[in-house]
């Protein structure tokens, strides 16, 4: 495998993690990153090895760059990742690909037009855990899925909001609760049970004085016949670990912030239930969460760049979670059940 010149465009904390994984990749190296803001890059070149630059076409015409991570706030993914694919960057971006479906489709297309893979990070699917629960899914260990819910109740203070210039707003993380700490679970519900072919939802600003929600709630039609259930809040204190359950008709899992808490097949004693340590959730501290699961997708994503193959998260895919969060908020929008698909509303 050739070893791959990978830039960053931002530096905030969530580049920290992608450079702390990219100085693990024995086929890759961080070769520059980007932030348009003097003051800001002059004091993210304290933090990291490499340069900062303010000028993106200067950043884009390093010679040793291959691939573009993007970690702009999410209502910002769209312009520099449309500028990376026209250099014939491939492009590695953070969730939620964007904040709504026209720019997430504006962003799919430009990188088919240029030929450049891209991937989008939802490093929960690596945890050694889920991959077990998503292999017994997909065997029919736990028989035809009834129901599949997702529990994301969160937990942040005064200050993650009023010290941030984007986050709960609608132009720069397209909402709240849902949109950016909710959707990392929704892609393992969606991962695990399949397409969506109807939602009835209902938002609330309950407690912090955003533009987004703090506290959310949906029921889930799946196109296979199953229910779902979906909570996902900034404002329960003092907010507890992800979750997500599993039932069929044989059986039934659970697994919290990462790890198998339950297992249980009819006619079957053995407990699959791992003694693993599970991934550190988010629940009260956005910091909590460490860069080995980055690490494990951007393995897998330089892999599929040199095989030329389907990135494990591709974009179509990410498409998926952003199309169910944008469906609870048109039906919490309208007070109806929003059936798939759908026309996306507008800001």
């Amino acid at each position: 495998m050739k070893t791959y010149g990978i830039g960053i465009i931002g530096t905030g904390s969530i580049a920290i993690k992608h450079a702390q994984a990219i100085a693990e990749l024995d086929q890759a190296n961080l070769v520059g990153l980007y932030n348009p803001n003097p003051k800001s890059a002059e004091t993210a070149q304290t933090k990291f090895k490499e340069p900062v630059f303010t000028d993106f076409d200067e950043f884009l015409k390093i010679p040793e760059l291959d691939v573009v991570c993007i970690c702009t706030p999410s209502g910002m993914h769209l312009e520099p990742s449309l500028a990376s694919a026209k250099a014939g960057k491939h492009i590695l971006v953070e969730k939620p690909i964007e904040i709504n479906l026209d720019r997430t489709d504006q962003l799919l297309e430009s990188c088919r037009e240029n030929g450049v893979q891209l991937a989008v990070i939802f490093q929960n699917r690596f945890s050694e855990d889920y991959v077990q629960l998503k292999k017994a899914v997909d065997q029919g260990v736990f028989g035809k899925l009834l129901m599949g819910n997702a529990y994301v109740n969160w937990f942040r203070d005064d200050a993650y909001y009023g010290t941030s210039k984007w986050k709960g707003t609608l132009k720069g993380d397209g909402g709240g609760a849902l949109i950016n700490q909710g959707i990392h679970t929704i892609d393992l519900l969606l991962d695990l049970m399949g397409d969506v072919s109807a939602v009835f939802g209902q938002v609330q600003t309950a407690l912090y004085p955003i533009e987004g929600e703090d506290l959310g709630t949906a029921i889930v039609n799946f196109k296979s016949g199953a229910l779902g259930n979906i909570t996902s809040a900034t404002s329960l204190y003092p907010g507890y670990p992800e979750k997500i359950e599993v039932f069929g008709t044989k059986g039934s899992a659970i697994l919290e912030a990462g790890k198998l808490v339950a297992w249980n097949i009819k006619g079957d004693d053995s407990n699959m239930i791992s003694s693993a340590p599970g991934s550190a959730s988010g629940s009260s501290d956005p910091n909590a969460i460490g860069h080995q699961l980055h690490l494990a997708q951007w393995q897998l994503f330089l892999k599929s760049i040199e095989e030329g193959a389907l990135p494990v998260v591709d974009g179509e895919t990410a498409r998926k979670s952003v199309e169910l969060i944008r469906g609870i908020y048109l039906s919490s929008k309208r007070n109806e059940k929003i059936e798939f698909p759908f026309e996306d509303i507008k800001y």
